[in-house]
C-alpha cells in the first residue's frame, strides 16, 4: 500500500505548525531576554534598596493587594449571578464587564476621571461628603478594580458555569439552601477557577499604567506605582527603568508559573495533554 501524500492543504498546515509557533518565540521571547540580559541580577537587587524603588514597589503592591481584594469582594456574587441567572439587560452587564478588557486605558482613566472628578457626574456629590478620588492613592486602587474586573469574572463565571448540574440537584434533594449550596459544592468545585481568576486580576492590577496615569497621576509615594516609575526613569535613568521592568517581569512569570504548574493547573485543568498520541 503506498503511502498518501499530503494535499497543498496539509502542507500549508504543516508549514505553519512550524512558522508560527517560531515567530512567535522571536516576538515574545527575544524582547523579553534583551531585558533581561540588559542589566545583571545583582543591579536589580541593588536597585531595590533606592528609596524611589522601595516607594514604587511599596505602593503597587498594597494598592494591587487591595485592588485585587474588591474585585474578589465584588466580583464572585457578580459571577455567580451572571451564570446562574437570566434576567433582562443580562447581555448589557456582559459587555458592560468585559469592555475594560478591551478599552484603552487611557480612555478607561479618562472617563474615571469624567465620573469621579471633581465636576464628574458623582464627583460632586463624593465632594459634598468630603471624598476626592483623582490624584490620590485611591484613584490608583480605583483605577486598577475597574482594569482588572474582567480578568477575575470572566474566568469564574466559566468555572461556575462548568459544575456539572447534577451536583447542585442532589444538593436540592437534600434541602439545602442556595446560600449554602454555593459555599459547599459550587465554590469548592469552581476553587481553581476563583484562584486562577485572582491571579490574573492582580497580574492586571499590578502592571496598570494608562488608567492609573489618566486618572490618579503620578506623584512619587502617593500614586507612581511601579509602571508609572518605570515610564518615568525612561526618560531619566535608564538602568533604573530596566531594573524595575525586570523586577515586574520577574514578579508576573512567577504568578503565572505558580498559577500554571499549581495542583489545580491554570483556569484548573491541565492544558499539555496532545490532542493525538
Amino acid at each position: 500500500m503506498t503511502e498518501r501524500r499530503p494535499g497543498a492543504g496539509g502542507i500549508l498546515l504543516r508549514a505553519a505548525t512550524v512558522l508560527g509557533p517560531l515567530f512567535l518565540a522571536v516576538l515574545l521571547g527575544v524582547p523579553l531576554l534583551a531585558l533581561l540580559l540588559r542589566v545583571p541580577a545583582a543591579d536589580v537587587l541593588g536597585r531595590l534598596a533606592e528609596p524611589e524603588v522601595l516607594r514604587a514597589l511599596r505602593l503597587s503592591l498594597f494598592t494591587s493587594a487591595v485592588a485585587t481584594g474588591l474585585v474578589v469582594l465584588l466580583g464572585l456574587p457578580t459571577a455567580y449571578l451572571m451564570a446562574s441567572r437570566r434576567f433582562p439587560g443580562k447581555r448589557v452587564i456582559e459587555v458592560i464587564l468585559d469592555l475594560p478588557m478591551v478599552l484603552p486605558p487611557t480612555v478607561a482613566g479618562f472617563a474615571l476621571l469624567l465620573a469621579f472628578g471633581r465636576n464628574g457626574l458623582l464627583g460632586s456629590t463624593l465632594g459634598a461628603f468630603g471624598v476626592t478620588l483623582p490624584f490620590t492613592t485611591l484613584a490608583v486602587v480605583v483605577a486598577q478594580v475597574f482594569m482588572a474586573v474582567p480578568f477575575f469574572v470572566a474566568p469564574v463565571r466559566a468555572g461556575f458555569g462548568a459544575v456539572e448540574r447534577r451536583y447542585l440537584d442532589a444538593a436540592a434533594t437534600l434541602r439545602a439552601g442556595e446560600g449554602y449550596t454555593f459555599r459547599r459544592v459550587m465554590l469548592p468545585l469552581s476553587l481553581p477557577s476563583v484562584l486562577a481568576g485572582t491571579g490574573m486580576a492582580w497580574a492586571r492590577a499590578l502592571g496598570e499604567f494608562g488608567a492609573t496615569i489618566t486618572f490618579a497621576g503620578n506623584l512619587p509615594g502617593r500614586t507612581q506605582t511601579m509602571p508609572l516609575a518605570v515610564y518615568v526613569d525612561l526618560q531619566g535613568d535608564l538602568d533604573r527603568a530596566v531594573a524595575l521592568s525586570v523586577l515586574l517581569l520577574l514578579m508576573s512569570a512567577i504568578l503565572l508559573l505558580a498559577l500554571r504548574y499549581s495542583p489545580v493547573g491554570l483556569f484548573g485543568r491541565k492544558t499539555d495533554a496532545p490532542l493525538h498520541r
